[in-house]
């Protein structure tokens, strides 16, 4: 049967329709850059299967690519990211955004034991946050919060659990730092003053929150800085972020985990300490001796 130049014509409509429905989970995930040869069907497997991608180690996306292992890390480097690991917990972000709540659970599966698949699968995400993210990244973070007139700590749901760390904790060493746990008109009204030499910490994982997206967007056009807490490298919250801090938050049932973003909490705690010293550990005296004068512990 002869082939005409419409046959052609719609077959390769037909096949970049495929490719952009297949992509379409991706997101922004995979930036628009020239690609290898080799790259494209890396990054095509990608992009065919979510599943896959985002669980798979890296032997068998080089296999159903046919490239070697070290063209998959490179892959993954010229699209912006640290190694394959990084690009990876940024596809699994993705994929367990794209399906239900209920469905991570079939996702997930059994367990052995609840608590040792819990403690096991924390020191991945503890391993894969060290690896997202430098010292220079930190240090940044830091330096930010250190300068600050103010800062609003921001964390809905499960992850005003880490926002409440660093608001207690930061507070405790004199720092002017408040929470907002809050979604609506406390949100708005606990942020509509933001502005230059304010800081705003948005800690969002999993599904993001409107509402946190536009509080970090109105900040940061208002002048504050803004530092983001966050499982994805891009989309909009990174964008509106000054200082980015990438953490695993992927639990083992069909909630996230919020280990890795309490210990970079405490890593930047740690820092704002050592940055003023002398206000701390007079904040800390004051602290305890109103723990006593309020006699709020037992001993």
């Amino acid at each position: 049967m002869k082939t005409t130049a419409v046959d052609v014509e719609a077959f390769e409509a037909g096949a970049e329709g495929a490719t952009a429905s297949s992509q379409a989970w991706l997101g922004d995930a995979i930036p628009d850059v020239p690609l290898t040869k080799a790259q494209s069907r890396v990054v095509e497997v990608i992009a065919r299967n979510p599943q896959l991608s985002s669980y798979a180690d890296i032997a068998e996306i080089a296999q159903r690519a046919d490239v070697n292992n070290s063209t998959v890390v490179r892959a993954a480097q010229h699209l912006g990211y640290r190694g394959w690991p990084d690009l990876q917990r940024e596809l699994r972000s993705r994929y367990l955004v794209m399906i239900s709540t209920e469905d991570t659970l079939t996702e997930h599966g059994e367990h052995r034991s609840p608590l040792h698949d819990a403690l096991n699968h924390d020191i991945d995400n503890l391993r894969l946050t060290l690896d997202s993210n430098t010292a220079d990244d930190a240090e940044a973070a830091i330096a930010a919060m250190a300068a600050a007139k103010s800062i609003t700590v921001v964390g809905l749901g499960s992850f005003a659990g880490p926002a409440s760390v660093m608001a207690h904790l930061g507070s405790t060493m004199g720092y002017p730092i408040s929470l907002e746990n809050r979604g609506g008109v406390h949100l708005a009204s606990s942020t509509n003053t933001l502005g230059e030499g304010d800081v705003l910490v948005v800690i969002n994982m999993w599904r993001s929150i409107q509402q946190i997206i536009v509080t970090a967007e109105a900040a940061k056009q208002a002048g504050a800085t803004v530092i983001a807490i966050s499982d994805m490298r891009r989309g909009r919250l990174a964008a509106a972020a000054d200082h980015l801090l990438v953490v695993a938050s992927e639990g083992i049932s069909f909630f996230q985990s919020v280990t890795a973003a309490n210990s970079l909490v405490y890593g930047l705690l740690a820092g704002m300490e050592a940055a003023h010293p002398e206000r701390s550990r007079t904040a800390i005296r004051r602290t305890q001796q109103l723990w006593k004068d309020l006699d709020i512990y037992l001993d």
